[in-house]
Order: C-alpha cells, then sequence, then structure tokens
C-alpha cells in the first residue's frame, strides 16, 4: 500500500508539472468568470421576473455543467492515456519495475493519483462557477454535492477506460477511442430517452446497452437530476413527449442498482488492465 501511495504522490507532482494543466487552470478561471459575468446580466433584462431568472439561471447552470463535463472528460483522457504507454515506451517502465515494486502497485498508483486530480478540478471548477453563478443571480442548485460527485465519476469512468487502452495502445490511438466512446454514449442516452417516449424495443434496448457499456452517460444524467429545481421536474413531467430525446433533462436519479453496475464496472476494467499491463512485454 505504501508503494501505491508514493506512486499516486509522484503521479500527482508529475501531471502538476505540465502546462497542460496550467493551461486547463487559467481557461477554467477565464471561463467562469466569463460565465459569471453572462449570469448577471439576467436580472438586468427587460420585463424579467423573478421566477423567470431563477428558470433561465437553472437551465444555463446545466449547460454549463455539461461543458464541464465535456472538459473533464477531455482533460481526464488526455493525462491518463500516456500514463502507461509512454513509460513503456520511454523505457521508465522498465528500469522502475525490477526494483521491488510490482506492476499492478504501479498501476494502482497511477489511478489513484490520477482519480484525485480528476475530483480536484471537478469539485473546484464547479463549487468556483456555482459560486460565480449565486453571487451574480442568488441562484443555487438543489444537491450541487450529488451533482458535482457524478460529474467527477463520469472523468473517472473516462479515465480509469483510457488507462486501460494506455496498457496496449500508445496514447493519441487510446485517447481519441476513449473520447469517441464518451461521445457514442452520449448519442446512446439521447437514443434510450427517444425509445423510452414513443415505446420503441428495439432503441431503448440501444440506449440501455450503450449506458451499461461505457456509463458516462447515465452519470451526466444523475449531475442533471440534482441541478433541476423541483418545481421544473414538474412541470417538465407534465410536458410529456416535449422532453423526448433532450440530453440537458432527467426526471429521476439513477437507481441505486446502476451505481453498483457503475462501481463493478469500474473494478472490473481495473482489474482487466492490471491483467493486461502483467501481460505487456516491457
Amino acid at each position: 500500500m505504501t508503494q501505491v501511495l508514493t506512486i499516486a504522490r509522484l503521479t500527482i507532482l508529475e501531471a502538476s508539472r505540465r502546462k497542460l494543466l496550467l493551461a486547463l487552470g487559467i481557461l477554467t478561471v477565464v471561463v467562469i468568470v466569463l460565465t459569471s459575468w453572462g449570469f448577471s446580466r439576467l436580472p438586468t433584462m427587460s420585463g424579467v421576473t423573478p421566477a423567470e431568472v431563477r428558470l433561465a439561471s437553472s437551465q444555463l447552470t446545466i449547460l454549463v455543467a455539461f461543458m464541464f463535463s465535456g472538459v473533464l472528460a477531455l482533460g481526464s483522457t488526455l493525462v491518463a492515456a500516456p500514463s502507461i504507454a509512454s513509460d513503456i515506451e520511454s523505457g521508465i517502465a522498465l528500469a522502475i519495475l525490477p526494483r521491488p515494486i510490482r506492476r499492478s502497485q504501479l498501476l494502482m498508483g497511477k489511478w489513484l493519483g490520477l482519480a484525485v486530480l480528476v475530483g480536484i478540478y471537478a469539485a473546484g471548477s464547479g463549487l468556483l462557477e456555482l459560486l460565480g453563478i449565486w453571487l451574480a443571480t442568488g441562484y443555487t442548485p438543489p444537491n450541487p454535492v450529488a451533482a458535482l460527485t457524478f460529474v467527477a465519476a463520469e472523468g473517472i469512468v473516462l479515465m480509469t477506460l483510457a488507462l486501460l487502452l494506455s496498457t496496449r495502445l500508445a496514447p493519441m490511438t487510446g485517447g481519441v477511442i476513449a473520447l469517441v466512446l464518451f461521445f457514442v454514449a452520449w448519442i446512446g442516452g439521447i437514443a434510450l430517452a427517444i425509445g423510452q417516449t414513443f415505446a420503441n424495443d428495439t432503441i431503448i434496448n440501444i440506449g440501455v446497452g450503450s449506458r451499461l457499456l461505457i456509463p458516462t452517460d447515465g452519470l451526466w444524467h444523475g449531475a442533471i437530476f440534482y441541478l433541476e429545481p423541483t418545481d421544473f421536474l414538474a412541470a417538465a413531467r407534465a410536458a410529456g413527449r416535449a422532453r423526448a430525446g433532450n440530453p440537458f433533462f432527467a426526471d429521476q436519479p439513477p437507481p441505486a442498482i446502476y451505481v453498483g453496475w457503475v462501481i463493478a464496472w469500474l473494478a472490473g476494467l481495473l482489474a482487466l488492465a492490471n491483467v493486461s499491463f502483467a501481460r505487456r512485454d516491457l
């Protein structure tokens, strides 16, 4: 366990020195400032009631959350895809592993370090953005902690997938595959909503299959649910088919069995990554 924690700490230190994270941090702050300024314009619009400002703020908050979830997906993929592959290509892994460090310890240490980075970014950027929205409009989502937890879990899922691919593929190849699967899962979520609205079993099965295979979209809809005001949820449910296929609406949180599936999915992918790395020629 000591070796895993040491590798995790070194992974965080190594990633913090990369210009990618510095650029991401600066751009995030710039985006937060700009979006907060944009939210501050809502109450100043002529003829807008406080209820309309609240409704607009809630929907724009979900759009901003989607932007940050996309940035988190891209960032987690970019830092995880070269994590193992680059060490193998550069010979660092060959120099480290003959020491009393097992391959599983190296991989789990990198995963833990990257997971901490993903969680820090999700929590830090999300709380700063929500603070800016609150200062600008006075609006706060119903359950921001749960929403940010689901966004962070989405990033960790994609990071884990990219780490698995890193044990076998070049960084560019693994990163592209992970991002493509991320967007495929998002499209699958839209298909699931349409299938459920029109009671089409074929489309429903496709959507459910994509959500089980790559659970990022299911987690994203969990984040959406906890960002939506209760009164908006009630009105949206009454609208019926008007909400069909909307990727920015969720009428219920992910069930406990699905959360359990995501945990099992992560454990399975980590086990598969360990097996793949153990059998990889250095």
